[in-house]
């Protein structure tokens, strides 16, 4: 049914209401016609359809747009196509304006009604996979890209979504590449600050001379080559997030100056006297173990617990390495669709070396990795020696053996298509009919486990 195309045609002239329908019936799957906008109104509230052609006069005080528009509000997923026999620049900018996928003028051509037919069913089919995507992405624990599945994970986006509802203070300590600054946005993206600034500022890529102008600004003729006056990271983030990345390598002036600003919530540009206020939420981060810092008397202890109000651990992807399939998808969907490749797919073999990796640059090595593949690899199977060679040498010992239930159903699924495969000499369309599948999807599967 997912896969289907019902059509609902909507003219009142009945020639041309039976013409389409015939023209159409061999690429659609069910048709059905209308002669008035409230007769479609009728059919589409008690049915389901993908795709409306619809001409643009019809009998009644509605016409064509009216129904455009009533279906847009209704279910926006729905192709329209408009037909009309006095086509003007105005009504196709207003069909175009409500979502209309074409506007064709009478007499209408039957092989390019054809061929937008087909183009907006393909193109409803990748929205509604797209959809299907984004909803299983969110029910592994995706949120504001981040994704992951395992338990660990699971009670860090749980804990995520509590503290993003308050406005505390929250601290982010993990290994580099873990995605800090993810979890930051995700929380500043839950919150009601959602539609200010997120502002991000790595402290620790700042020299100590422009620090201080960068976190608070400055006036013009402030020093040397302060042409204007400009503003300064809290100023920018308003009402909204400031994220502070690598907090620790601040030096102790920079620290007395922002303990100041998280006690009074005020602030004076470089070279200015007014008092400014700030109302930003504060999140920092960082790679570094900060209680060890503050023993060490290199961290303040002060300004530590004014910051560290929540603590949020971000586990390395070593400890969690049932995620690297979830994220693999992940990435090799945003990267084929960035880069204009076809989709690809890992052999389980190859997929066993990533899952073995230790991955000291965490997701964000998994991620160059993978768009590096993506770009270099031709086809559309990535097999163990398309791999970095890092990885190629990696296999799981015995005491990680231990599968997870989505990869031992992979398996079963792979052993099961493969053995089909065999008993049907490699006929795709014969095998796809005995497990019950589309031809369609029995080719992605094929790709997906390197079966050829």
């Amino acid at each position: 049914m997912e896969n289907e195309l019902h059509l609902l045609i909507v003219d009142d002239e009945p020639n041309i209401r039976s013409g389409l329908a015939r023209g159409l019936e061999k690429i659609c799957d069910h048709i059905e016609t209308a002669a008035s906008v409230n007769e479609a109104l009728d059919k589409f509230v008690a049915g389901s359809f993908q795709l409306v052609i619809a001409d643009v006069k019809m009998p009644g005080d509605r016409d064509g747009l009216d129904l455009l528009r009533w279906i847009k509000h209704r279910d926006p997923s729905v192709m329209s196509i408009i037909i009309t026999a006095n086509g003007t620049v105005e009504t196709a900018v207003d069909a175009m304006k409500w979502g209309a996928f074409d506007f064709i003028t009478k007499p209408v051509d039957l092989n390019l009604i054809r061929q937008q037919v087909t183009k907006a069913a393909e193109h409803h089919r990748l929205q509604h996979e797209n959809h299907q995507l984004k909803e299983k992405l969110a029910e592994a624990g995706e949120l504001s890209g981040i994704v992951g599945n395992c338990d660990e994970f699971q009670n860090l986006l749980k804990q995520v979504r509590q503290v993003a509802s308050t406005d505390a203070t929250v601290l982010i300590q993990g290994e580099s590449g873990t995605g800090k600054e993810l979890i930051a946005r995700a929380i500043h993206d839950l919150s009601a600050r959602s539609k200010d600034p997120f502002v991000a500022v790595n402290l620790g890529a700042l020299p100590e001379s422009l620090l201080e102008s960068e976190m608070f600004g400055h006036e013009k003729g402030a020093f040397t080559g302060a042409s204007r006056q400009k503003p300064g990271c809290f100023e920018q983030a308003g009402n909204g997030t400031l994220f502070l990345d690598e907090i620790t390598e601040i030096p102790a002036k920079s620290q007395v100056d922002l303990l100041r600003v998280l006690e009074t919530g005020q602030f004076a540009r470089v070279g200015g006297e007014q008092m400014l206020q700030s109302n930003a939420r504060i999140i920092s981060a960082t790679n570094r173990d900060a209680m060890t810092l503050v023993q060490d008397g290199s961290f303040r202890d002060d300004l530590f617990y004014r910051l560290n109000i929540v603590p949020i651990e971000v586990p390395p992807l070593r400890s969690r390495r049932e995620d690297i399939p979830l994220l693999v998808e992940h990435f090799l969907t945003r990267f084929c669709t960035r880069h204009r490749r076809s989709m690809k797919s890992l052999t389980p073999e190859a997929m066993e070396a990533l899952m073995a990796s230790d991955w000291p640059g965490n997701v964000r090595q998994l991620r160059n990795h993978i768009e590096r593949i993506v770009v270099t690899v031709g086809g559309e199977t990535i097999g163990r020696n398309d791999l970095p060679e890092e990885h190629q040498r990696q296999s799981v010992s015995p005491c990680n053996a231990i599968r997870t239930l989505n990869e031992i159903t992979e398996m079963a699924e792979r052993t099961g298509i493969e053995s089909a495969l065999t008993a049907k000499d490699f006929h795709r369309e014969r095998t796809a009919k005995a497990l019950g599948i589309s031809v369609r999807t029995l080719h992605y599967k094929m790709n997906r486990y390197g079966l050829h």
